[in-house]
């Protein structure tokens, strides 16, 4: 059984970007409904979001509670194989010091993310 080419790199770049990084919610709705499978599930530490409106409220949540000037940035390209793939990512402020860095793990069906797994790294000491 050979593999259907996913472009790891692009949709997990594409859904930094244009997901958690996107400021205006219409664009941002747009992007999830392109970039995910209609009921994908996003997991995060303590909460679960299904389908593209829980999606979109769990990152408008998300983004109204950072600071406006933090932004995500990716740690080097998304790498995958056999429909599972990660990226590391960190955010801050723009200008600033990193305040988290994390890694999303995506499960891609389809071309589309089916599920998304966000690990928070602890903080360092």
């Amino acid at each position: 059984m050979s593999e259907v080419e996913v472009d790891y790199d692009g949709l997990l770049q594409a859904n930094l970007a244009r997901v958690f990084g996107e400021a205006d919610a219409e664009r941002r709705k747009a992007a999830i409904a392109e970039l995910y499978a209609p009921d994908a599930v996003l997991y995060e530490p303590g909460h679960s979001a299904t389908g593209h409106t829980e999606i979109a409220a769990t990152v408008e949540a998300l983004l109204n509670s950072l600071p406006p000037r933090f932004v995500f940035t990716a740690e080097g390209p998304a790498v995958g194989h056999h429909g599972l793939g990660r990226l590391r990512w960190r955010s801050g402020p723009s200008e600033g010091p990193v305040a988290v860095t994390g890694t999303d793990v995506v499960r891609i069906e389809a071309g589309r993310i089916q599920t998304i797994h966000v690990f928070l790294d602890p903080p360092v000491a």
